[in-house]
């Protein structure tokens, strides 16, 4: 077995575990309160749910994040996630496609046979994408048929990791050559360490008009790497551990850049969360180690009804805040904990607007 195949299986194993929580840092999202609407006037059946992520209509904002590739376990998982994800008619994103790019290691990539409609995004890390052509990915992409590209910013797990990479130059030039080059659209993503303000003006000055900020407060990759570690790198991760922009907190820093999709992902762990993200600006919300769970535990029904059981709260919270779509939750009554208000982003018209929304 190789050794990135060794590290994937492993990944699997571990974030199927509680141990690879953040031990004291949360996502925020309790800091963020719904205002009740006790005449609603809505329809619950009625509520729409529908949207668009990367430019491409889903039937809910609900994306099952991005999981595992690359190894024998990934073809049985990806395949039944990528089928329930065409089932409910929301998005699907697979791993790091690095076995792909640089091995053509196809394993768990390949799902348009089960979903030929699904929404899908693909997945390489920023350095992969710096040192590949613009031709090499395409090439990547041709074979899977995704529609969209994640470009994965994961420096705070790569410095952990053993043999991990240490030179993150050129990531911001890749995005932007990718996003001018490339005919389907990219993705900027974070792996669970959040966002900042800086980096989402660093992004949108390059093209990049679609992020999933993917917050602190889930799983700490840090931490998986960590639990994974040889002795020179398990000190600098158990240093580290809980280092990350909360998710919640991440949200408001870029809610107001004008991004096409602001995914939200990073410790969202029910439809409740995901309304909470809406309200506060994201495009939908996304999950990855409850659907993991789901599909451990009893495979792709036990993921379809988990995404019926989280589609179904959004709506609840939808008609408990008088919405009558997702899309006014942007505009619902909140109020934030003094927690989140810090993280609030000072002149900005995210903190004007969500301040002007109290209650």
């Amino acid at each position: 077995m190789s050794e990135h195949s060794r590290r994937k299986g492993d990944h699997l194993d571990l974030c199927a575990t509680d141990d690879v929580a953040f031990q004291q840092k949360t996502t925020l999202l309790d800091a963020v309160q719904l205002v009740h609407n006790a005449l609603p006037e809505l329809d619950v059946d009625a509520i729409s749910l529908a949207t668009t992520v990367a430019g491409f209509p889903v039937r809910a904002p609900v994306v099952i994040s991005a999981m595992t590739g690359g190894v024998d376990r990934a073809e049985r998982i990806n395949k039944s996630l990528a089928s329930a994800a065409q089932h409910a008619g929301i998005a699907f994103g697979f791993g790091s496609m690095r076995p792909l790019l640089e091995d053509g290691n196809a394993l768990g990539y390949h799902v348009r046979d089960v979903a030929p409609d699904a929404v899908l995004f693909g997945n390489i890390g920023g350095v992969q994408a710096a040192a590949a052509s613009t031709q090499q990915i395409a090439d990547m992409i041709g074979t899977t048929g995704i529609n969209a590209l994640c470009v994965h910013l994961n420096p705070a797990q790569e410095v952990v990791q053993a043999g991990g990479d240490t030179n993150f130059r050129g990531v911001v030039a890749a995005l932007a050559r990718l996003t001018a080059e490339l005919d389907i659209p990219i993705i900027a993503k974070e792996t669970g360490a959040g966002m900042s303000r800086q980096v989402g003006l660093k992004l949108h000055d390059a093209g990049v008009r679609h992020v999933d900020i993917s917050g602190a407060g889930g799983t700490s990759w840090v931490a998986v790497e960590t639990l994974r570690a040889r002795a020179k790198t398990k000190a600098l991760g158990e240093r580290f551990w809980d280092w990350g922009i909360p998710t919640a907190a991440s949200i408001t820093q870029v809610a107001d850049l004008a991004f096409d999709t602001l995914i939200a992902t990073g410790g969202i762990r029910h439809g409740l969360d995901i309304a909470k993200a809406l309200a506060l600006g994201a495009t939908a919300g996304g999950m990855a180690r409850p659907f993991l769970m789901a599909h451990n535990a009893g495979g792709e029904d036990a993921v379809k009804e988990q995404i019926d059981q989280i589609t179904h709260e959004i709506r609840v919270a939808c008609l408990l805040t008088g919405c009558a779509s997702v899309q006014d939750l942007a505009h619902s009554p909140l109020v934030i904990d003094p927690a989140l208000e810090r993280w609030l982003p000072g002149g900005s018209s995210v903190r004007a607007r969500l301040m002007h929304r109290y209650a």
